[in-house]
């Protein structure tokens, strides 16, 4: 086994996980100085980003866009030469798939919590929209300390609400319960809310009339030419322009803080020696990687659970079909469906429908919290059961030219009520090693601008064992956990 340096000098930084947040984490680093060496079990980066193709086409195979409106995401693009290609959805129309039709997404609403009766007329119920008029007259429901979204909405607004336009909604995000899932670390901006107003309809309005006042312009998402796939090896790519070390498929198998108060990250083939590490991997690694030097913190990081899905991608002849308008839809566990989504690619992205005038391409989701008999199924099952509901629920019945099934076992972590403060203690745990931080999507977001900001608030916090790295804390960032639930 070789020992060696993270690079020679001060201010040596290891970054396990080269996700989008360890390789936002070690970009960070680079720009302050720092030596980094980056270090990924795979055989590539990009954690859940990654670029494919189906029947010669570019698409992406996990994540396909980002939050437009927090600004880490898109910053990042433009500092790795990426400013060109960010690019918005060509629509940002879409469709709920709920009681036997397409129905238009509703608008006026805060993760499909409304701030009046009206604003989900056609998805809703007569009878569920007269639910939703009583919050108005209902005592005050006290949030405490965390509740559950899906709880708390049903108590004020009713059920229907929330399995036909909260679940879908939020399962898009997490592909959890959303009566399992914080409403704090979820939807904080509402949690915030609710605890000052007796009415949940009025703490919506609140927010929306906060957003107005603030007046955001621009896209809510972005994506990137080329699929939001191509961010992670840019950034990889400015790393190591930037004398950064990148060694994919090089697990880590222990982390030990040696008597000097350095760091020990050994390897298969090498011991890296540092002044700091980054954990940026997600919570069961980072809980095998901590459970010598930070026994608690392991503990809590190994009870994160985690929720698997697929995405089937599907290309036809763009002759042999025909779609409603819009960008997709979404579907309601409640009703009884087995894809969650269907996204029609070659609608929402410009640049698929560009380069690809012969072809139609999109893609379902499949899979939430708990789902595990779909998911046992082989990729042939999974195109059946989407072709099925794709046919049920547009008329397509053609044929496609291509499938891909693309699988993501344990790819969501979960936040259940009680999230924040297990994140709180984790973090409490390991800010007793100086030098070390962790970050990534376990903590206090799974969008890629929450990643971000994770990896720049990790490198604030190790910046004061970094010897000659002047200024690691003289732009600190934003807490992280404001924009938890994205």
């Amino acid at each position: 086994m070789r020992e060696v340096e993270s690079g020679t000098g001060p201010g040596r930084v290891v970054v396990v996980g080269a996700g989008i947040a360890g390789l936002a984490a070690a970009h960070r680093l680079l720009e302050r100085g720092a030596r980094v060496t980056v270090v990924e079990a795979s055989d590539r980066v990009g954690g859940k980003l990654l670029p494919g193709e189906i029947a010669g086409a570019g698409v992406d195979l996990g994540a396909e866009s980002m939050l437009a409106r927090r600004p880490e995401g898109v910053a990042l693009a433009r500092e790795v030469g990426l400013a060109d290609a960010l690019t918005p959805p060509a629509t940002a129309t879409a469709s709920i798939w709920t009681r036997g039709a397409l129905r238009p997404m509703p608008k006026g609403h805060v993760m499909g919590v409304p701030g009046t009766a009206a604003a989900l007329a056609g998805v809703l119920s007569d009878e569920g929209l007269a639910r939703i008029e009583r919050d108005a007259e209902l005592p005050r429901t006290e949030v405490g300390d965390d509740v559950a979204v899906g709880a708390y909405v049903a108590e004020r607004l009713g059920r229907e609400v929330v399995d036909r336009l909260v679940e879908p909604l939020l399962g898009g995000v997490y592909a959890g319960d959303a009566y399992r899932i914080s409403l704090r670390s979820a939807v904080p901006q509402l949690y915030q809310a609710a605890r000052v107003h007796d009415s949940l309809t009025v703490a919506v309005r609140e927010i929306q009339a906060r957003a107005a006042a603030a007046q955001q312009t621009g896209p809510v998402f972005m994506g990137l030419r080329g699929g939001i796939g191509t961010l992670p090896p840019a950034v990889a790519d400015a790393v190591r322009a930037r004398g950064g070390e990148i060694l994919t498929g090089t697990p880590v198998s222990e982390l030990r803080r040696t008597t000097d108060g350095t760091w020990r990250v050994i390897t298969g083939e090498r011991v890296l020696h540092a002044d700091a590490v980054v954990v940026a991997v997600p919570a069961p690694a980072a809980a095998g990687l901590l459970r010598a030097e930070a026994p608690a913190a392991a503990a809590e990081l190994a009870g994160i659970e985690y929720a698997s899905m697929a995405l089937v991608t599907l290309a036809y002849r763009r002759a042999d079909t025909a779609l409603p308008e819009g960008s997709g839809f979404l579907v309601p566990p409640v009703d009884g469906r087995t894809i969650k989504a269907s996204t029609f690619s070659s609608r929402k992205w410009g640049w698929v429908d560009d380069e690809n005038p012969d072809l139609l391409i999109l893609r379902t989701s499949v899979g939430r919290y708990g789902e595990t008999e779909i998911l046992g199924r082989d990729d042939a099952g999974l195109v059946d059961v989407s072709r099925h509901d794709l046919r049920e629920a547009t008329g397509l019945d053609a044929t496609p030219v291509a499938t891909r099934v693309t699988r993501w076992t344990d790819g969501l972590p979960q936040y259940p009520v009680g999230h924040h403060a297990r994140v709180a203690r984790i973090r409490e745990h390991v800010a007793k090693l100086p030098g070390l931080a962790v970050c990534g999507a376990p903590y206090d977001g799974v969008g890629i601008p929450a990643c971000i900001a994770g990896a720049h608030a990790a490198v604030d916090l190790i910046g004061a064992v970094l010897p000659g790295v002047p200024g690691l804390t003289a732009d600190p960032v934003p807490d992280a956990r404001e924009g938890a639930g994205e």
